[in-house]
């Protein structure tokens, strides 16, 4: 799109000019951002295997062009997942998180106690959801 710097009746605008170029500006810039997505996958009970899975998720990912983040591979860096308080907190913390992501991707069979808290933030707050197989295939909800 060009701005032209004279308006309707032909006469010179700058002021015009910058402003609609400062906003044409901005929208480039939005569709170039890559997307920030929340990842959320079961964690709890077998934590060796669910954090190599959470690993692969992010790959995954990566490999479609949009940002990470799954804070359920971050916060049991410092975080103690056995103790509940900080089990809470840790969850707290990623909802937080959940609300300046893009969207919501959901992998795995099974939907745990913290991912329903994570869909259900992510459906009241209007973003989008997709859900995933542990295989990293997209299916329905």
């Amino acid at each position: 799109m060009s701005i032209n710097k004279f308006n309707a009746e032909g006469y010179y605008d700058p002021t015009a000019y910058e402003a609609l170029t400062a906003v044409e500006k901005e929208e480039r810039a939005a569709k170039a951002r890559l997307p920030l997505v929340y990842i959320a996958s079961p964690f709890a009970g077998d934590l060796e295997r669910n954090t190599e899975r959470a690993r692969g998720y992010c790959r995954f990912a990566v490999s479609q062009k949009v940002i990470p983040l799954a804070p359920h591979l971050l916060y049991p860096q410092f975080m103690d997942e056995e103790d509940k308080q900080q089990r809470e907190q840790g969850i707290r913390f990623a909802l937080i998180l959940l609300d300046k992501c893009d969207e919501l991707w959901v992998f795995g069979n099974t939907i745990s106690e913290g991912m329903s808290r994570e869909i259900a933030k992510a459906k009241n707050k209007g973003k989008p959801i997709r859900y995933f197989s542990s295989a990293c295939k997209e299916v329905l909800e």
